[in-house]
């Protein structure tokens, strides 16, 4: 038996640990990967966007993050292949790179499965602390064939536009920031009022972006089989253009599923997925470029050819021609395949070995060409970039299954083992003489780019072993022990052990219940306690390592080597303790499902560099530090409202976490990475900066000047409060906690009705009490004249328009981090909604059609907040910055039509 079946195959009123699985309808989003359709879908698992471009990423938590250096991200299992969602760099090209994900087809999925607490996770040692989501492909059913095809069309817009100020409105901040900077020169150095008025609304750097980005997604599938054999097999294509110009993302795949039981005592099977994709990148900083560039430049010359760069003193290129002339692909390749072999040996005892393969793939390429401004100085700048990665897997298990009366035993040994190496190779070229070849023939470019290459390499081996027990179906013990050895760690500390026990009490089944509930038809009450680990820190940090350095040596170049990192041979694995404790009730007939956790989850041994004495010749070292707890309650609901000719069922799930740091570093009590802080007693994620207080008005300048931060402060400059008590504003003394990107909880309504031929549902998201770093903001409320400003910027600071809220136009202001700029980030979004209709079978019967549905699916369709940027369901992916919106692709709102055939 697989060890990723034997963890999911248990009847759900048997588990005793918290596992969850996503709600069939939301796996028919047309999403371009299979993250996405976890958002709002299950409790305690919280899905933000990193990137809302075609086959982006998203960032998940499941019960929270805890690790700060390491991986936060959820180990996925594909048909019983571990798979860490890690996108590795090429050095080649800029934007974000395509979600590893993306690859595989959501269209070929069964199901998704969450495990969430040690009990569950356990058994994947090394790399559950994170939880784990299985994944389920799609199978053949003996006794019938089925072809399928289901295809759509549709169209996507961004979500929201910015507004920023238009070509008269900026003219006008322009002149002001010139006069504030030399009145002398007086007050329309930039256009004169009759320029001003002429100049009308100017260039919308946005619509010039943003455009009506087309969806298809086409599917066909073919299933069926015998008793002894069963068959999928699957072919499908997808194609998103971006709401960004030039900016896509395709996918080409093909899929196989077989089972088969030969012999009575034997049972094979294999799944193997091929895809093939195609993505064209946003460079990046390019939407941050879109709304600072001023209004009044122009997208194209007098001569027709492209403006090169904002014609002002902050110096960027002309986002449109980035956009449309720069290459910037990444395609991929990933053929992921398992394969088994089955034999059961006695009575209840099985043998099993499973086999499976990783080969992951990619090419990027770059291309500036030389008439735009980047590529100028460099007359054209081509460089290519190839990644290989191949996983290998071996799982070899016994199984024992036992019934004795009312005795029901479960027993799994076994021993897997996973390598994986990597290669990763880029080059380059500029000065080209004609930049109608691209990257296509970099010889041809007069100076050559320094090559790169790197490889690297990781094995894990693991020793399990778990044990289930139940009594008459009503008292349940589970328990489990891993021993993991990763090739990451210290010679002294590679290998870890896992352990983890759970008991259930299946009360519904006492004798007694019935008589005492008579409207209760199930209730069972569960706690697990466990260790789970992390080994996502990347290759070789426990050994000391070299990189290479140029050194000249008169007119030579020399190369050497220099030391780049200290070792540490006790450097050991994070570690997540764990507790969970709740129950589950099933009333009415079982059509209302509920159930309740709370769990608290302790991470120790923080992977964290931490300073060491300069006399070592190093700053600083990776060294197991500090701790980060989570704990909360979440709860889940299923309720079939209403059934019949007309049926009516719900899922509701909410989730409460609270995430706080316990402890830092060697003695330390905080530690400040740009804008937020880690400190003992709080969250990850939290703001640290400047309070405002006002605006500094006219008269005011000797009393409150000294909490501008300015030498010669004036009228109109923003005030900040003095938080250290000395009587002056410092920025870097005058900090403090500003808010936390934690929400205070989560939450997802989904809604199934049908009525005979036809279906609904939605799905209604929300995030609740979260901030937001919005640094798009912070860029556009600088009211320079050097680059546009939002349409704030209209109630700015004046002698005829004393603002308490806006500063006053400044041509060169020093930027300052402040509680301005952190907002709220609570939304409440129906995220997703379907509508179809079945054609009743009588009416398809002589076309030899089992079955014809058509539906219209819209996505991100209304949303409820508080936020200004583009989307409030952002983060920046990272650990420790997470919350921060700085230029990301913006989420975008589609609808699409769709037919699905079966025959």
């Amino acid at each position: 038996m697989r060890l990723w079946s034997w963890v999911r195959n248990p009847e759900r009123r048997d588990l005793t640990g918290a596992v969850a699985t996503l709600p069939e309808k939301l796996l028919r989003q047309p999403v371009s990967s299979l993250d996405q359709a976890l958002k709002g879908g299950i409790s305690g698992v919280q899905v933000t966007q990193t990137s809302g471009q075609p086959g982006g990423g998203v960032s998940i938590r499941i019960r929270g993050g805890a690790s700060i250096q390491g991986g936060n991200e959820p180990l996925y299992v594909i048909d019983g292949f571990p798979v860490y969602n890690q996108t590795e760099s090429t050095g080649v090209g800029s934007g974000t790179p395509v979600n590893p994900l993306a690859s595989i087809s959501p269209t070929d999925i069964e199901s998704i499965e969450v495990l969430k607490d040690a009990a569950a996770t356990a058994i994947y040692g090394s790399r559950g602390a994170n939880g784990v989501i299985l994944v389920t492909t799609k199978k053949g059913k003996a006794g019938q064939v089925q072809l399928n095809y289901d295809g759509s069309f549709g169209a996507q817009n961004v979500l929201k536009q910015i507004e920023v100020l238009n070509a008269h409105d900026f003219a006008i901040l322009r002149n002001e920031a010139l006069y504030d900077a030399n009145p002398n020169l007086g007050a329309f150095q930039y256009r004169s009022q009759t320029e001003i008025d002429q100049l009308g609304v100017g260039t919308n750097w946005q619509t010039e972006a943003f455009r009506t980005g087309k969806i298809y997604n086409q599917q066909l599938s073919l299933s069926g089989g015998a008793e002894k054999v069963k068959y999928y097999l699957g072919a499908n294509y997808f194609d998103q253009q971006g709401v960004i110009v030039n900016t896509n993302f395709k996918r080409v795949g093909f899929r196989s599923n077989i089972d088969a039981n030969p012999f009575d005592r034997l049972q094979v099977g294999a799944n193997l997925s091929i895809n093939k994709t195609y993505a064209q990148i946003a460079p990046t900083g390019i939407v941050n470029a879109l709304l600072i560039m001023p209004s009044t430049a122009t997208v194209y010359d007098v001569n027709g050819a492209y403006t090169l760069r904002n014609p002002f003193e902050n110096i960027f290129a002309n986002p449109i021609a980035t956009l449309k002339e720069t290459t910037n692909s990444s395609n991929g390749l990933r053929i992921l395949g398992t394969s088994f072999g089955q034999y059961r040996i006695l009575k209840g005892l099985q043998a099993k070995v499973l086999v499976g393969v990783d080969l992951n793939g990619r090419n990027d390429k770059f291309y500036l060409p030389s008439y735009i401004y980047e590529g100028a100085g460099s007359k054209g700048k081509a460089s290519l970039g190839n990644w290989d990665g191949t996983s290998w897997l071996n799982e070899n298990t016994l199984n024992y299954l036992a019934n004795t009366g009312k005795h029901t035993f479960n027993a799994l040994l076994g021993f897997t083992q996973q390598e994986s190496k990597n290669t990763i190779f880029n080059a380059g070229a500029e000065n080209f003489v004609t930049d109608d070849l691209l990257f296509n023939n970099l010889q041809s470019g007069s100076f050559i780019v320094r090559p790169s290459s790197d490889s690297y390499a990781w094995v894990l081996h693991s020793y399990l072993a778990r044990v289930n027990y139940n009594y008459a179906n009503k008292y349940y013990i589970s328990a489990s022990l891993r021993r993991d050895g990763s090739s990451r760690f210290g010679a002294d500390n590679k290998w870890g052990n896992f352990p983890s026990i759970a008991l259930s009490w299946r009360a519904g089944n006492e004798s007694f219940f019935k008589e005492v509930f008579p409207g209760v038809d199930d209730f069972k009450i569960r706690t697990s306690f466990g260790t789970t680990g992390n080994q996502e820190i990347g290759q070789y940090q426990s050994l000391s390592t070299l990189y290479s350095l140029n050194y000249l040596f008169g007119n030579n170049v020399a190369t050497g080597f220099a030391p780049q990192r200290i070792p540490n041979k006790n450097l050991g694995w994070e570690s997540t303790v764990q507790y969970d404790g709740g129950f589950d009730i099933s009333l009415f007939n079982n059509r209302i499902q509920f159930t309740v956790d709370y769990y608290y989850k302790k991470t120790k041994d923080l992977l964290l560099n931490v300073e060491i004495p300069w006399t070592s010749g190093y700053a600083s070292s990776l060294q197991n530090f500090g701790s980060v707890s989570n704990k909360g309650v979440e709860w889940g609901l299923k309720s079939r409202n209403i059934e019949g000719l007309f049926s009516w069922s719900t899922d509701v799930n909410f989730s409460l976490n609270r995430n706080t740091v316990l402890k830092i570093g060697d003695g330390a009590s905080s530690y400040i990475f740009g804008n937020y802080i880690i400190k003992a007693g709080e969250s990850l994620g939290t703001f640290y900066g400047n309070v405002t207080d006002g605006i500094l008005q006219s008269g005011e300048e000797v009393i409150k000047g000294k909490f501008t931060g300015n030498a010669s402060p004036k009228a109109g400059d923003r005030l900040y409060k003095d938080i250290d008590g000395d009587g002056q504003f410092t920025t870097a003394n005058d900090r403090t906690i500003l808010g936390n990107a934690q929400p205070d909880f989560i939450f997802g309504l989904t809604n199934s009705m049908s009525y005979k031929g036809f279906d609904l549902s939605f799905l209604i998201q929300g995030t609740v009490g979260n901030d937001l770093l919005n640094i798009n903001r912070q860029n556009l409320e600088m009211f320079t004249g050097q680059q546009n400003a939002s349409i704030e910027a209209l109630e700015r600071w004046t002698s005829s328009n004393p603002s308490h809220s806006y500063p006053r136009a400044k041509l060169d202001p020093a930027p300052v981090f402040s509680d301005q700029f952190v907002e709220s980030g609570s939304f409440v979004r129906l995220k997703s909604l379907h509508f179809g209709y079945s054609l009743p079978k009588e009416w398809l019967q002589h076309a030899k059609i089992k079955g014809l549905n058509l539906y219209l699916t819209a996505q991100n369709v209304l949303t409820w907040t508080k936020y200004t940027g583009f989307d409030p369901e952002v983060t920046s992916g990272s650990n420790v910055q997470i919350g921060t919106d700085l230029g990301i692709y913006p989420a975008s709102r589609s609808f699409s039509a769709g037919v699905s055939l079966t025959f």
